[in-house]
């Protein structure tokens, strides 16, 4: 018997585009006799929808005028399990069990643990990182400071909020000069796929790249640019206990920085986007074996760190001017197109890197059905509550 997978994607994100690449590359390539793969679109106006046409990409070009071909559904519990339910109609569908979910989704209300907040609450086994590592990992202000903690080399930074930006922004400029210096990286708090950031040489530069930063988000990090910089990116697969790091890559960036253009528009001229499968890169990375093993582990133990499952994406600052000092940038918990580039060339194919991200998922599961998470308690009966005062008391 099939297992059912509900791939969900989309999002109200300002990577929601993206998501829908990652996803339907991944549900192109899951083993459909091992599962029955129902696609679950959410949505810009957060509406959940599925549809056989969701394997196919061009139904998302034009959504609002196709969203009659689709169906609206939501979820609840019955018998103990998730269920998948088709709003009304002269043809409504007798409601679907749902066995797992595989978030594959990017950027805020979605990848930080927002959706799979959702999941928990509906008790649904899903696929990739809980609500802490999750928040953790979309967070850059947060995730840098555990990182620190953990004495995992990351840049120094200063962060301040939209509104001290506003209230103090000559102070502030004064702080970043002194305590940073030109050239300085700008980035929102809790965007990816490099939306929001920009790099400033001077005052003018540094005000517009705040400015637009403030328009992503209400936190601003400010790190100091590595002027001969490269970038290393490795990603891990597995669980907190047994976990493996993949082929290294170098992305090739055509500004000051890797853009979301590099990212995902490079080729799209050519064959359609192919998300992050389509970035221009040197993989495996030229790189020594001593400093490649270095990232190797660093990448792991930030894996480890934050309590990461699933497939991740550890981005690294390489310093050419500082013998190659390596730095860790971000962690990306639901990586573009999952990755999965990096992990051919480990050996590893997309069907069998989507097979066991599952088996992660279903393994996280058993081990949550040992945890306790009720008590019982006799504390209704024992206590009385009413508009004029408790007989019982709390605390």
């Amino acid at each position: 018997m099939k297992t059912n997978v509900a791939v969900f994607f989309g999002g109200r994100s300002v990577e929601h585009e993206i998501s829908i690449i990652s996803a339907v590359q991944a549900m192109g390539n899951i083993d459909r006799e091992k599962y029955e793969v129902i696609p679950v679109y959410m949505s810009k106006a957060s509406e959940f929808f599925t549809s056989e046409k969701f394997f196919d990409i061009e139904i998302f070009k034009d959504f609002d005028a196709r969203k009659k071909e689709c169906r609206k559904v939501y979820f609840s519990k019955a018998d103990g399990r998730t269920v998948m339910n088709y709003e009304g109609g002269i043809f409504k569908k007798k409601p679907q069990f749902i066995d797992l979910a595989f978030p594959i989704v990017h950027g805020t209300n979605c990848e930080d643990g927002s959706l799979q907040g959702f999941l928990e609450t509906l008790g649904l086994p899903y696929v990739g990182c809980d609500v802490c590592s999750s928040a953790l990992g979309m967070d850059k202000i947060l995730f840098k400071s555990v990182l620190q903690n953990n004495g995992i080399p990351v840049l120094p930074g200063i962060n301040f909020g939209a509104r001290d930006w506003a209230l103090k922004k000559e102070e502030l400029i004064t702080k970043l000069e002194t305590e940073i210096g030109y050239p300085i990286i700008v980035k929102p708090a809790n965007l990816g796929s490099s939306i929001g950031i920009s790099k400033a040489e001077n005052q003018a530069e540094l005000i517009t790249a705040v400015d637009l930063a403030c328009s992503f988000a209400d936190r601003i990090l400010i790190e100091k640019a590595i002027e001969k910089l490269r970038e290393i990116n490795c990603s891990v697969l597995g669980d907190r206990d047994n976990c493996e790091p993949s082929a290294l890559e170098e992305p090739i960036m055509h500004d000051k920085i890797l853009s979301f253009d590099d990212k995902y528009k490079s080729s799209a001229g050519k064959s359609g986007s192919k998300g992050m499968a389509s970035l221009s890169r040197k993989l495996p990375a030229e790189l020594s074996d001593e400093k490649a093993n270095e990232i190797k582990n660093i990448a792991v133990k930030v894996f480890k760190t934050i309590g990461a499952n699933g497939v991740a994406r550890i981005d690294f600052l390489m310093d050419s001017a500082d013998n190659d000092k390596v730095y860790v940038n971000e962690i990306n918990t639901i990586p573009g197109s999952l990755s999965f580039y990096l992990w051919e060339a480990t050996g590893v194919p997309y069907k069998e890197l989507i097979d066991r991200l599952i088996s992660l998922a279903f393994a996280r599961e058993r081990q949550r059905e040992n945890t306790m998470f009720t008590v019982d308690t006799n504390i209704l009966n024992e206590s009385s509550f009413g508009s004029k005062g408790a007989k019982g008391k709390l605390g």
